[in-house]
């Protein structure tokens, strides 16, 4: 009996520290989104959005592999976008003390995004460049 308690212990610790506590960030989504509605604007200052502590942000292309994505970060992060199979979204990461804290998927709107040769953002360089695409 003794054993099979343990057992059931031993699994609940397992599935309870495999679930993520990464939360999509909706809010950061909608100002983002408000940005590149505002069609006079080139760039989004994520600093300027993002009202939470971080140190690194990365940017993910549409069709980014998971492996990709987990080789870039320098850690897992469980992509729950599917990015991997939509061309529709840009996937924003953010990493603090090393471990993800939050995302963002960011609505293409008829517009591509770009941090130009950086691998990723920070608090004092957080500009995303929006490319507009002809109609």
């Amino acid at each position: 009996m003794k054993k099979v308690i343990i057992v059931i212990f031993s699994l609940y610790l397992l599935v309870g520290c495999s679930v993520s506590n990464v939360k999509q960030n909706k809010k950061l989504e909608e100002s983002i989104h408000s940005v590149v509605e505002n069609k006079s604007k080139s760039e989004i200052d994520i600093s300027s959005l993002a009202k939470f502590t971080w140190e690194k942000a990365f940017i993910f292309l549409p069709y980014t592999t998971q492996e990709s994505i987990d080789k870039q970060l320098e850690v897992h992060f469980k992509d729950l976008s599917n990015i991997d199979m939509r061309d529709d979204i840009y996937l924003l990461v953010f990493l603090n003390e090393g471990k993800v804290i939050q995302y963002a998927e960011i609505n293409r709107q008829q517009s591509d995004f770009s941090i130009g040769e950086k691998k990723y953002l920070t608090p004092s360089s957080a500009s995303i460049n929006i490319i507009r695409n002809k109609k």
